[in-house]
């Protein structure tokens, strides 16, 4: 009978010890409560003891938290109503803190999360929301650390990650785009516009100076023509050319005469020249047209 007793009080000390052996994972931190009370030491990964019936342990997890805060609708300071959604990383960093002084930090960061985001959208124009978001994270962060230090909880990053407008917002912003780069294209034309008419000015200036820049220039755009084959190029004869013809022909003569003659053509002023064809002095329009025209073999007989 007495070793039946003893072998009872055996089986229920392994069964006390085993009650009060719990397993802490890498994880986790291991706050004890005995009898209410939490005690100073936490509990470190690996076996541990406690006193059965007495001691609660409570396990805190260390590890980043990826907290993703639900879309927020609000209207920002220039009166744009956006949709915005957030994300938070943080840890616990004291799980004491987290498992006394909080009930639940998960939602509570959420909750602050929230909040801060709906501030922050209140306080922000739509182009900060669009352009200048590290700005923005840090003031979203700083909002929601200053009660998180008080859980013991570190706030690692917050990131806005998306901003959505209404559609009549994208069309007047795809607008403002649209004319902001046609804007910028006049610019740049005006800007070539303005620079070729200095060049041209220059240029202008240098062929003043040198006629015979002037002469090149034209006989180099003749030769450009030229190489179209199926273009007719029109230009224009001078009057002084044929006079010269005019003069150097079999009438002038050759030798000393003929430079007699052009000396005196040289003194001679154009206005007291004769004709250079040979036809009377024209009066009029319709008689310069008759004197261009060609004359047939009649006319030529009569004449």
């Amino acid at each position: 009978m007495l070793t039946y007793i003893i072998l009872g009080l055996l089986a229920i000390c392994v069964a006390l010890a085993l009650g009060g052996t719990r397993i802490i994972n890498q994880v986790d931190r291991g706050i004890v409560f005995r009898f209410g009370r939490a005690l100073p030491e936490l509990r470190q990964p690996g076996l541990t003891l406690l006193v059965p019936v007495v001691d609660r342990l409570k396990k805190v997890n260390i590890q980043i938290v990826t907290l993703p805060v639900p879309t927020q609708e609000g209207i920002t300071r220039d009166n744009v109503s956006v949709r915005v959604d957030a994300v938070v990383y943080f840890r616990v960093q004291d799980p004491m803190k987290a498992a006394i002084y909080v009930q639940n930090y998960l939602f509570a960061v959420e909750q602050v999360a929230q909040t801060s985001l709906r501030s922050i959208i209140g306080k922000s124009e739509l182009d900060d929301l669009l352009s200048n978001r590290e700005e923005l994270n840090r003031g979203l962060a700083l909002m929601i650390d200053s009660p998180a230090l008080g859980w013991g909880i570190h706030l690692d990053r917050v990131e806005i990650k998306d901003v959505q407008l209404p559609e009549n917002m994208k069309r007047s912003m795809s607008r403002q785009a649209e004319a902001e780069r046609e804007r910028r294209a006049r610019v740049i034309t005006a800007d070539g516009e303005f620079r070729a008419a200095q060049k041209l000015s220059d240029a202008a200036a240098i062929m003043h100076e040198t006629p015979g820049a002037l002469q090149l220039r034209l006989l180099q755009t003749v030769v450009e023509v030229a190489a179209e084959k199926s273009s007719t190029l029109v230009m224009p004869f001078p009057v002084e050319l044929l006079r010269f013809f005019d003069r150097a022909g079999p009438s002038g003569g050759g030798g000393k005469e003929g430079a007699e003659s052009e000396s005196a053509a040289r003194e001679t002023s154009p206005a007291d020249l004769p004709s250079p064809i040979g036809t009377p002095e024209l009066s009029s329009a319709d008689d310069l047209r008759r004197a261009l025209r060609p004359r047939s073999p009649v006319d030529q007989a009569d004449a």
